[in-house]
């Protein structure tokens, strides 16, 4: 029987990686796919990880119909034995419905890659519906840490390195990295302490040089 897997965890935890292997090993037995993807940091049609590896994909928006596309290409003779479906936290509730259907009723195994939450803590309309339906949730296994060294359960936006909470939900930037200059629209990966007190790494960097932070004048 084929499945509707979900694979999240936060932003830097090895999303997008998992799903390029994934496709590795899927092709390299023989099993023919497609790869799908929204608003790759990358770019569009690309389906990329931190790591530098990268594949063509087919562009998701909201209008897409995944199920014209797959039932298209299956009458023109084509062969579909998975999907790999990344980004998928930006799906809308009737695609991710379409993608059980696929899994149910054209046996074609769906692997869907996203992050739960955006930076406002708030369930992102694809990753929620895709908690209800998928026949399995996989909390990815590798970590994204706080500046603090904790574990990090929240996704940031930041803008010039200062936590917001505010404006679009979908706006494409990448995680800030140490030693780089601060992105003009970037997402920083914290704990859920240091997310409620709006704390990123820059900032806990300058309070530690402030001596307003001192107990005693």
């Amino acid at each position: 029987m084929a499945a509707l897997d979900f694979y999240s965890g936060t932003m830097d935890c090895g999303k997008s990686t998992l799903a390029l292997q994934l496709d590795h090993n899927h092709r390299s037995r023989g099993r023919v796919g497609r790869v799908f993807t929204s608003h790759d940091r990358a770019g569009e049609a690309t389906l990329s990880s931190r790591l530098g590896l990268s594949v063509d994909a087919i562009e998701v928006d909201e209008h897409f119909d995944f199920w014209q596309h797959v039932v298209g290409e299956l009458t023109q003779g084509g062969r579909i034995d998975y999907l790999v479906c990344d980004e998928a936290q930006f799906y809308t509730r009737h695609q991710i419905d379409v993608l059980a259907r696929i899994a149910d009723e054209l046996e074609i195994d769906v692997f869907c890659f996203g992050i739960l939450t955006d930076f406002r803590t708030r369930l992102f309309e694809g990753s929620g519906r895709l908690v209800e339906l998928a026949d399995r949730v996989h909390t990815l296994q590798v970590e994204a840490l706080c500046w603090c060294g904790e574990r990090a359960t929240h996704n940031a936006r930041t803008e010039d390195g200062v936590m917001i909470t505010e404006g679009e939900v979908i706006v494409v930037g990448d995680v800030e990295q140490t030693g780089l200059p601060a992105p003009t629209v970037g997402y920083e990966v914290l704990c859920r302490r240091h997310h409620r007190r709006r704390m990123t790494a820059a900032s806990a960097k300058a309070a530690a040089l402030s001596p307003d932070v001192l107990p005693f004048g």
